[in-house]
């Protein structure tokens, strides 16, 4: 099967923090031919990084507690756990995102980074996509506030035993997509990480 696209239009609703676009579309079908003209709504935003930050020596990894709009109007809980993470400006690439992010949101400095695997977020939705990264770190001096002032960042750091965070994703307390697959991976990996530590 052929499978195609157009689009028809395209108009901003919003330009803000983030950017709300409407698109008028049409797409060819499974069944074959083309759809009707469909409206869709697209939240616009930089692609993003994600770094899941490990210490295989002791066992231990990185988390960040911090104040999310989006928790907030959902559940009324509105500090998630969660993984650094920050977008990826003009002119910088995902591998350099987490090195910067890692340093400002947790104070990290990342002695080996390794991709892990590229996705959308949202898709139907959202044009986000995520590099999420596996960064070794020494974790012997990680912790307390970090985050720049003027992006308005409050960021918890702490530290926890692979068990410990295995069994807060079991319980249910971490509610973030993104940290929730990088655990799963973590799961899958660790033996392999340790060993070759």
């Amino acid at each position: 099967m052929d499978r195609q696209f157009e689009i028809i239009g395209k108009e901003t609703v919003y330009d803000g923090f983030f950017v709300m676009e409407k698109f008028q579309l049409k797409h060819t079908l499974f069944a074959g031919g083309w759809s009707g003209e469909i409206s869709r709504e697209l939240f616009r935003r930089n692609n993003c990084v994600a770094v899941i930050l490990y210490d295989p020596d002791a066992d231990k990894v990185v988390l960040i507690e911090q104040f999310r709009v989006g928790a907030a109007a959902n559940t009324g809980r509105a500090w998630l756990v969660e993984i650094v993470a920050g977008a990826i400006d003009a002119g910088e690439t995902p591998e350099q995102v987490a090195v910067r992010e890692s340093k400002e949101e947790a104070g990290c400095d990342i002695l080996e980074l390794k991709l892990i695997s590229r996705f959308y977020t949202t898709p139907g939705g959202s044009s986000e996509m995520i590099s999420l990264f596996y960064g070794r770190v020494d974790s012997g001096q990680i912790g307390g506030i970090h985050g720049l002032q003027h992006e308005d960042e409050d960021i918890f750091v702490y530290t926890v035993t692979f068990d410990e965070v295995y069994r807060m994703l079991d319980e249910n307390k971490i509610e973030s997509g993104i940290p929730i697959i990088a655990i799963q991976w973590l799961a899958l990996n660790r033996e392999k990480l340790r060993l070759l530590r």
